[in-house]
């Protein structure tokens, strides 16, 4: 199994950004703009005046173990591995892989393939579909096993934005923050925000993060005054889809609401955008708009309840796989040492 997030840079530096928004931002998925024009825009303009401010941004997220979203990440992985092994023993291999900036895809694959996986099974982490995300994965995936003799069998998970796995262990975040914290006057969820011109060329991401706002509100029992979708992180002149986060948080400071809580669903492991972009920026957008408290709910990262949902999805999506129905091992011997004998070579040496 091939567990893929989106990317971090290597270090909070400028450099080392610069490198992350290159490859990033050059994915066509990501920006849809002739490439000479944006190659211009990117090389000339926003990789000389961007990656120094980022960096800035990064450095106040970042941890000794390093990048959050690499650590954190890293965790659900041994978490994701260790549930499916309790379940189907040690046929089960996950690797870690990122988008952009490293562990890479093709080093991910190919710690697969050493480990003789014949069947491949990607599970992007982003619950909500786009072409900015998801489909750019299933591209890096694609192109790497183009350059493979023998292709495993392979499945992807394009979404689960409203798995009820997924959407109770979201649920069960916000009750146990309520809980320490005491229930908002208003309860934002902020997803990633996309182009709207790539929602009216037919991306579905806009529908699923509305449908998973309505089942977890749904599940909280909230009704439609207590609780906002927004979008965040938009970038550039176009306009982005709407409602805004920081400028919904702006006006409910100054419209008087006092407590607000901001989850975001969109992301399964805390980073840059909520770390630094919800918890410290927006905080004090609205602080400073009038509102007196502020809480960020966590992402769901290595909770138990997000590992038990994701080991849940995993099964829906491997019928016919796990548990397998293969030799044991001293028939895989005997089968190794007649290959062996006619020729073959242990690659994972």
């Amino acid at each position: 199994m091939l567990l893929v997030n989106l990317g971090t840079p290597d270090a909070p530096e400028r450099a080392a950004v610069r490198r992350y928004l290159k490859e990033f931002l050059w994915d066509p998925r990501v920006i849809e703009m002739a490439r000479p024009l944006w190659w211009l825009v990117l090389n000339m303009v926003i990789l000389n005046l961007r990656p120094q401010r980022s960096a800035r941004a990064y450095a106040k997220i970042w941890t000794d173990d390093g990048s959050p979203l690499l650590v954190i990440s890293r965790r659900q992985r041994e978490a994701l591995e260790a549930g499916l092994q309790e379940k189907y023993g040690t046929c089960v291999r996950v690797a870690l892989a990122m988008r952009y900036g490293n562990p890479s895809i093709a080093a991910g694959l190919d710690e697969l393939r050493q480990a003789g996986a014949r069947r491949l099974l990607v599970l992007p982490l982003y619950p909500q579909y786009s072409a900015t995300s998801t489909a750019s994965v299933f591209d890096a995936v694609t192109r790497e096993l183009q350059t493979w003799r023998w292709l495993p069998e392979t499945r992807f998970i394009n979404h689960y934005h409203d798995f009820p796995d997924y959407i109770d262990a979201l649920a069960d975040s916000v009750r146990n923050y309520w809980k320490m914290h005491g229930k908002p006057e208003r309860l934002v969820m902020s997803f990633h925000g996309i182009p709207e011109e790539y929602f009216h060329a037919g991306d579905p991401y806009f529908c699923e993060c509305q449908k998973t706002g309505r089942l977890l509100a749904a599940a909280l029992d909230l009704p439609a005054e207590r609780w906002r979708l927004t979008f965040q992180s938009r970038l550039g002149p176009k306009q982005w889809l709407k409602p805004y986060t920081d400028k919904t948080l702006k006006a409910l400071g100054r419209e008087g609401v006092n407590t607000v809580h901001v989850i975001c669903p969109g992301f399964s492991t805390d980073c840059l955008e909520t770390l630094e972009e919800i918890s410290l920026q927006n905080r004090e957008i609205f602080l400073a708009a009038g509102g007196d408290n502020f809480g960020y709910i966590a992402c769901l990262n290595a909770d138990s309840a997000h590992i038990t949902a994701l080991v849940r999805l995993v099964e829906r999506h491997t019928g016919g796989w796990l548990p397998p129905a293969g030799p044991d091992a001293p028939a895989l011997a005997e089968r190794k040492q007649r290959a062996t004998v006619l020729g073959a070579v242990d690659r994972a040496r």
